[in-house]
């Protein structure tokens, strides 16, 4: 490794197609608390929480596979004390010879939490000075300044932060992570209010095909193009996301088993009748299942991906709900 990438203030990681790491240079392994014979050879995912290789899975690889690249990934990391530290992560494949080999930065997003302790540390020294202000008005008007600077800061970088997690960035809708985040508050208020609500699981039909008939770029733009479908077609409360590669997701609050039913087949006839000058054509498959006391966070995916893989039996084009299995 070049003395100056291993000494960069940066993490340098090169893991090979299957994820073990085959390099990595000094910065990392000193933020990390660990040697090389600690981390060479071990597979990247060994560094990862399980909330964390959940994300992994669904934004990493299939971007590393279709794109090349990853870009502004936010991930947490357990370092050899098993505390978890934040990082913004940019990777890119790259072939060397007959070697593949996938290159990672990654940065350290300590900055955030410097701010929020000095944006306390502030507000305390303002509260004494509230107690002393007869004494004190002149310094109480300069750490009142100092606060409005930092909070605006901190704004600032929460703004970028949230931008960065939850957001998609192919088709700027909600990622994989924030709908994780927002089925996961459907079900707590299912179990306080007994609110009922249904999930869709999108898929793309013969996708595989749009990419190696007209390319990836062209995939793309089908997949932007699906997302804003989805999105104009959504009612306010819907949630919809991209899950992952060709599918999406909608949550559908307040949405029993027969207005999932109508919703879904809407979207169906919506997507058909589009405009898709770039493929001639495209339709998708919808699978739907309606939350009940019996089911969890997995029961329901599961229901949903089991209606899916029954539409996609029975001809494609068509949305099935999970209650037609039974």
């Amino acid at each position: 490794m070049d003395e100056r990438l291993r000494e960069a203030p940066c993490g340098f990681i090169s893991i090979d197609r299957n994820g073990y790491m085959m390099e990595i240079n000094k910065t990392f392994l000193e933020w990390m608390g660990c040697k090389q014979e600690d981390l060479v050879g071990k597979h990247f995912e060994s560094l990862l929480t399980t909330g964390n290789k959940l994300i992994f899975h669904s934004y990493f690889y299939p971007n590393i596979n279709l794109h090349g690249y990853v870009e502004e990934l936010f991930i947490n990391l357990r370092n050899q004390n098993g505390e978890s530290v934040p990082y913004l992560m940019n990777a890119r494949r790259l072939e060397q010879g007959s070697i593949e080999m996938i290159d990672c930065i990654l940065v350290q997003m300590k900055k955030r939490i410097d701010y929020e302790l000095e944006l306390r540390t502030t507000k305390k020294q303002m509260e004494e000075a509230y107690i002393k202000k007869d004494l004190a008005f002149a310094k109480l008007e300069q750490i009142y300044l100092e606060i409005e600077k930092k909070q605006i800061e901190l704004m600032e970088i929460n703004s970028g932060l949230v931008e960065i997690s939850n957001t998609d960035k192919l088709t700027g809708i909600p990622n994989r992570r924030f709908f994780q985040e927002k089925l996961e508050e459907q079900i707590e208020w299912y179990r306080k209010e007994q609110k009922t609500f249904s999930l869709l699981i999108i898929d793309i039909d013969h996708f595989k095909k749009v990419n190696d008939t007209y390319g990836h770029q062209i995939g793309d733009i089908v997949l932007v193009k699906l997302a804003i479908i989805l999105k104009n077609q959504a009612r306010p409360e819907d949630i919809p996301a991209r899950f992952g590669g060709e599918e999406f997701t909608i949550i559908l609050p307040n949405t029993d088993v027969e207005e999932a039913i109508a919703i879904a087949q809407n979207l169906n006839q919506k997507v058909e009748i589009a405009e898709w000058k770039e493929t001639g054509s495209l339709t998708i498959s919808i699978g739907a299942a309606t939350f009940t006391k019996k089911d969890t966070e997995e029961s329901i995916m599961k229901n949903a991906d089991q209606a899916l893989y029954a539409s996609k039996e029975m001809g494609r084009n068509r949305a099935t709900h999970f209650r037609e299995l039974s």
